[in-house]
C-alpha cells in the first residue's frame, strides 16, 4: 500500500502522528491551556448576555504585568527558594497575583462601558485590545533596554515514568500532568466551571440573564450586578492566561506575545456552544495543529514523507492554527447559537 504515491503518504503520516503522540499530546495541551482560558473567559461573560472581545488585550496585558512584577519582586526580595514540587517562589506567586488583578480592573473598565454606560460592546473591546498592545509595547521597549533580571517561570509536574508508561492511558496522563501550576489549574478551573455552570444556582442564574435578563430580574435576580461579577471573573480567567504565557510556558515578555490567542479562544468558544469544555476541546484541536506542525519540523521521519513535509515552506506550519479556525469557525456558524441577550445592553423598567 505504501507504493501508492498518496495513499502511501497518507499511511506514514499517520503512523508518524501515532509514534509521535505522546510529544503531540503533551505540546498539545501545553500550546492550548491560554486560548482554552481566554474560552473560558469568553463563555462566563457572553452567557451573561455581554460580549467581550477584549479577552485578547486583557491577556496580553496581564502576560506584561506578570512579567514586570516578577522583576520587581525579585529586585527588592530577591529570587527566592523554589520549591521541589513546580519551583514556586514568592516573586512568581506575586506575578501571578498582580496579573489577576490587571485583568479584573480591565474587565471592571470593560464591564463600567457596557453595562453601565451602555457602550456599544464590540468598540469597548477593541479600544482595551488597542490600548494594551500600545501600552505594553512601549513599556517593553523601555523596561527591555535596562535588561532586567526577571522571576523565571514555574515548573512541570514531571509525572513519574511508571504512570507514563501505562498502557493506553498513559500517554493521556502524561499530557494533562505533566505540566507548570497554572496549567493544571486551568484543567481544573475549567471541569469545575463546567459543573458550576450547569449544576448550582449561580449557573442557573448566569444562564437566565444571558437568555432572558427581563425574566430573571423578575423573579429577584439583580441583573446588573450579576453582569459585573462575571464579567470581572472573565477578565481574572483572561488574566491567568496570559500569565501562563509570560512566566510558566516561558520566562519573559515580547511585544504582542499572544499572538491573536484571545481571538482564537472566542472562536473556540463559538465552536465549543459557549460550554467551558466545549470550549477547551475546540482549544484542543487548534493547539493540535500547533503541536503537528513543531512534531514535523523537529522529528520529521526519515522516508518519502518527511522529504514532502520538509519541503513545506515553515510558513504554512506557523499559519496552520489560523488556518484551522477559519476553516472551523465557518462550519459551524449558524449551528452554533449564541445566548438570545448575548451583546444587548440592559435597562431597568423603573429607569426607562
Amino acid at each position: 500500500m505504501n507504493d501508492i504515491p498518496v495513499i502511501g503518504l497518507i499511511v506514514q503520516f499517520i503512523g508518524f502522528l501515532i509514534d509521535q503522540l505522546p510529544q503531540i499530546s503533551n505540546a498539545a495541551v501545553a500550546v492550548s491551556i491560554p486560548i482554552a482560558l481566554a474560552g473560558l473567559g469568553g463563555v462566563i461573560s457572553e452567557r451573561s448576555g455581554v460580549v467581550n472581545i477584549g479577552l485578547e488585550g486583557i491577556m496580553l496585558t496581564a502576560a506584561f504585568v506578570a512579567w514586570v512584577t516578577g522583576v520587581v519582586a525579585v529586585a527588592i526580595l530577591g529570587p527566592g527558594e523554589p520549591t521541589a514540587i513546580f519551583g514556586i517562589t514568592l516573586p512568581l506567586l506575586l506575578a501571578v497575583g498582580a496579573a489577576v488583578l490587571s485583568g479584573m480592573i480591565m474587565a471592571g473598565l470593560h464591564a463600567w462601558l457596557s453595562i453601565s454606560v451602555r457602550a456599544d460592546q464590540i468598540i469597548s473591546g477593541v479600544i482595551i485590545n488597542i490600548a494594551a498592545f500600545g501600552m505594553t509595547g512601549y513599556l517593553n521597549t523601555i523596561i527591555s533596554t535596562q535588561s532586567p533580571l526577571g522571576a523565571g517561570g514555574f515548573r512541570d509536574l514531571n509525572v513519574p515514568e511508571s504512570f507514563a508508561e501505562i498502557p493506553v492511558f498513559g500517554w493521556l496522563i502524561n499530557a494533562i500532568f505533566d505540566q507548570g501550576p497554572i496549567a493544571i489549574s486551568a484543567i481544573i478551573l475549567i471541569v469545575l466551571c463546567q459543573i458550576l455552570l450547569f449544576r448550582t444556582r449561580w449557573g442557573l442564574r448566569t444562564r437566565a440573564v444571558g437568555e432572558h435578563p427581563r425574566a430573571a430580574e423578575t423573579v429577584g435576580i439583580d441583573v446588573i450586578k450579576l453582569r459585573y461579577r462575571n464579567v470581572i471573573f472573565s477578565g481574572a480567567i483572561a488574566a491567568l492566561g496570559g500569565a501562563y504565557l509570560s512566566i510558566e510556558l516561558t520566562s519573559s515578555f515580547q511585544a504582542g506575545m499572544t499572538a491573536g490567542r484571545g481571538f482564537i479562544g472566542l472562536a473556540a468558544m463559538i465552536v465549543g456552544r459557549w460550554t467551558p469544555l466545549g470550549a477547551f476541546g475546540a482549544a484542543l484541536l487548534f493547539a493540535s495543529s500547533t503541536a503537528i506542525g513543531r512534531a514535523i519540523t523537529f522529528a520529521a521521519p526519515a522516508n518519502d514523507l518527511g522529504r514532502f513535509l520538509e519541503s513545506i515552506p515553515p510558513q504554512v506550519y506557523d499559519a496552520l492554527p489560523y488556518l484551522v479556525t477559519v476553516v472551523i469557525l465557518a462550519g459551524v456558524i449558524g449551528r452554533s447559537v449564541p445566548p438570545a441577550a448575548d451583546g444587548q445592553p440592559y435597562t431597568r423598567e423603573s429607569a426607562a
